[in-house]
Order: C-alpha cells, then sequence, then structure tokens
C-alpha cells in the first residue's frame, strides 16, 4: 500500500442542513442574478440573493412541522455561522463580527418580510420589496424587476411542489431557470 493512502483525506459528509445550505449557496451564485437581473456583484448583492433564496425555503418548512421547524432553524444558523467566517476572512476586527452579524439578521428578517408579504400579494409589493433591497443603490429597470419578480413567483411555487419530508433530508431541487430561458442550473442535491 502507498503510503499516501494512508494520509488522505475522507471526503466530508454532508448532513441534510449542509446538503440545504449548499443548494442556497450554489444558487444564490448563479452567473444569470449578475448579469441578466443586474444584481451587484458585490458582498451585498450575494447576501440579498441568499436571503431571498433562504427565505423561500423557510416560507415552506415553516408549517411543515417540528422536523422541518428544526431542520429551518439548523440552515439558518448555518448561514449566520458562515457569515461570521466570511466577514472573519474579509478582516473584520473580532470585536465588531457580532455587531455586524446582528445587523445582518435584522436585515435578514425585514427583507424576508417584505418579500413574504409580496409573494402574498399583489406583484407590485414584490417588484418593490425588490426595488428597495436588492436594487436599493440605483433604480432598476421595469423588465428587471419584472423578471425577477417572476422568478421568484417560479421558485416559491416549484418549492411548494416539493415534498417537506424531502427538503428536511436534504433534497432540495433548485434546478429551475433564472431568467425563465429553459436551461437547468444545477442547482440541486
Amino acid at each position: 500500500m502507498k503510503l499516501s493512502r494512508l494520509f488522505r483525506r475522507a471526503a466530508p459528509v454532508m448532513t441534510p442542513v449542509d446538503a440545504l445550505y449548499d443548494v442556497l449557496v450554489k444558487k444564490s451564485r448563479e452567473a444569470a442574478f449578475y448579469t441578466t437581473f443586474g444584481v451587484p456583484d458585490t458582498v451585498d448583492g450575494r447576501f440579498d440573493m441568499i436571503i431571498i433564496h433562504a427565505m423561500l425555503v423557510f416560507r415552506h418548512l415553516r408549517d411543515g412541522g417540528n422536523d422541518a421547524e428544526i431542520t429551518g432553524q439548523a440552515v439558518f444558523d448555518l448561514m449566520f455561522k458562515d457569515m461570521d467566517r466570511s466577514l472573519r476572512e474579509m478582516g473584520v476586527g473580532d470585536l465588531s463580527v457580532a455587531r455586524h452579524i446582528k445587523k445582518m439578521a435584522k436585515a435578514f428578517y425585514g427583507r424576508a418580510a417584505m418579500y413574504e408579504e409580496g409573494l402574498d400579494g399583489e406583484t407590485e409589493l414584490l417588484g418593490q420589496a425588490l426595488q428597495s433591497n436588492v436594487y436599493r443603490h440605483r433604480a432598476a429597470e421595469p423588465q428587471v424587476i419584472a423578471g425577477m419578480t417572476d422568478y421568484l413567483r417560479r421558485v416559491d411555487a416549484h418549492i411548494a411542489g416539493q415534498n417537506v419530508a424531502d427538503i428536511v433530508a436534504g433534497r432540495l431541487d433548485l434546478t429551475i431557470p433564472v431568467d425563465g430561458a429553459g436551461h437547468d442550473t444545477k442547482a440541486t442535491v
């Protein structure tokens, strides 16, 4: 036996929570958000895309029973643990990381509430929520807002059609096109 085989690292085993978070992050990083829909390719823009996708998943886990609620909370906790790690890697000082995380959690809750209100209400409300959050630094073209609104509604319906037990088990399918053009986006586990 070769010596290198003895010291080879085994691939890490993903828990269902890790798998769900991985799908959310991969989907949030798809290039079409930043090219087709003009989401700023910045830390804030990527944070906004993670918020959107996490909110869509949490929305469907909330009423799925105890296991679903526990899974949703675990994904939320992992998401903020990852954000804490990312802030530290970007050089944010230890003393101010907690303040940044608190601010990010407040932003998450505020934005998620606006998106849910928009999804449950008029399309105009959802468009206003997107403009206020994702495109807060500049006005987005009406077709961009319409495209993103359509995308959120399609993903919301797509997740609603999935079995909650599968999602809790880490099998979330987000392989729907960002831009509605019909190409497979490969964000699934």
